[in-house]
């Protein structure tokens, strides 16, 4: 079944906070530790000059279905509601890849 919708993440405001690991958990009742989502960290070190590579990037798994209970109903999944930077956007896919050219540093997941 090909996806329709997803989720739109700007990794430039995520401070990795990892609330959307924690949301994701609570709101599946998955054991501690896992969740459908992980916050991955890149970082730090210099590149160059005064320039430091040091980004928090969320990536998706298998485990992840959009919070179809939630969408259902017409709520955002949870990750994206209590994502503390509001970095995170949900939405069908054709809306979404639209904003990928507002700057680099983003990155849509398909799910």
């Amino acid at each position: 079944m090909a996806a329709t919708y997803g989720i739109l993440i700007d990794y430039d405001w995520c401070t990795g906070c990892r609330s959307c690991e924690m949301a994701c958990q609570m709101e599946h009742g998955l054991p501690i530790g896992q969740s459908g989502v992980q916050v991955h960290e890149m970082g730090p070190w210099p590149i160059e000059g005064k320039d430091w590579q040091y980004d928090f990037v969320p990536a998706f798994g298998d485990q992840c279905d959009l919070c179809s209970d939630r969408t259902r109903r017409g709520e955002l999944p949870a990750c994206v509601h209590h994502c503390q930077a509001a970095c995170m956007a949900y939405g069908p896919l054709g809306e979404l890849a639209v904003k990928l050219a507002d700057h680099r540093k983003q990155v849509l997941f398909a799910l």
